[in-house]
């Protein structure tokens, strides 16, 4: 009996340690980015880590400022894109997911197959004919097409199609049809409480994929005042000698910290999803 508990502690041991290290791992770049935004460019070079904070954050916030880099421009112009994506495509989506799992229909199968298929073709074999039809229509440094394409959302059909179909209870859709509810309103106010642990961790990969995302934006914005931050930091390169460094960690600092704000924001609900996701009635 001893030596059981015995092992189950060392068992335990391990499991937090191996934890703590995992965790570490994860939050280290983000500190060493911070760091490094306050160093100048000669101590990121003498050594390329550091743990300890510098003196030259005004300094390189200056030289950053310097460079035409307007970081209120950038913040709002990838805010409104990266909120219209989530909201468009976890609405849609999940409106879509609801058709498929409440509904029977003749071609609902092949519906959802073709969706799956869809998955499989990757985005960027896309852009081409996407940025020909952009531009005929005249809607090159518009924010709007950017946000439009996020309506139709294959991968996140899928994920909400498979929450849903052991979280909501048809029996509850058909008693609010019975009390006289409308479609949209049994929608939005019975099935969209429901999945919320499943549009809160959805929502933090759409808003970090929107944010992050530079090869989409780089193609179809041109002007310098529809810029996203992504572009932006993309673009911070010194002259042919020398390269600021010092500027381009803090450059990433400012565009990465909207992002642990979201998570920090929504970590709660996806407990929430892990828990209910345990749980058999």
């Amino acid at each position: 009996m001893k030596s059981v508990k015995a092992s189950n502690v060392v068992a335990k041991t391990l499991i937090f340690t191996l934890c703590v290290i995992l965790a570490i791992l994860s939050v280290l770049p983000f500190i060493i980015m911070i760091v490094n935004s306050t160093r100048s460019t000669y101590e990121i070079q003498q050594h390329a880590v550091s743990l300890i904070p510098s003196k030259y954050f005004m300094s390189n916030l200056h030289i950053l400022l310097g460079k035409s880099f307007n970081p209120a421009v950038g913040f709002v112009n990838s805010l409104i894109i990266s909120v219209g994506v989530t909201a468009c495509s976890l609405y849609f989506s999940t409106l879509t997911a609801y058709a498929i799992v409440m509904y029977e229909w003749k071609l609902k199968n092949v519906f959802f197959t073709f969706i799956m298929a869809v998955m499989m073709i990757p985005s960027t074999i896309t852009i081409i004919g996407f940025y020909q039809m952009v531009y005929k229509l005249h809607m090159t440094n518009k924010l709007f097409i950017l946000i439009l394409p996020a309506i139709a959302s294959p991968s996140l059909v899928f994920f909400m199609r498979q929450y849903m179909k052991p979280a909501l209870s048809p029996s509850l859709i058909e008693s609010a049809r019975i009390d006289g509810a409308k479609e949209f309103f049994t929608f939005n106010v019975i099935a969209l409480p429901i999945m919320k642990p499943a549009i809160a961790t959805q929502a933090i990969f759409c808003f970090v994929t929107s944010w992050n995302d530079l090869f989409r934006p780089l193609v179809l914005l041109t002007k310098q005042e529809k810029y996203t931050l992504p572009i932006m930091i993309s673009l911070l390169k010194g002259d042919i000698y020398k390269t600021e460094y010092g500027s381009i960690y803090l450059g990433l600092t400012l565009t990465a910290l909207p992002l642990i704000i979201v998570y920090f924001l929504l970590s709660r609900y996806i407990v929430a999803g892990v828990a209910m996701g345990s749980v058999k009635e």
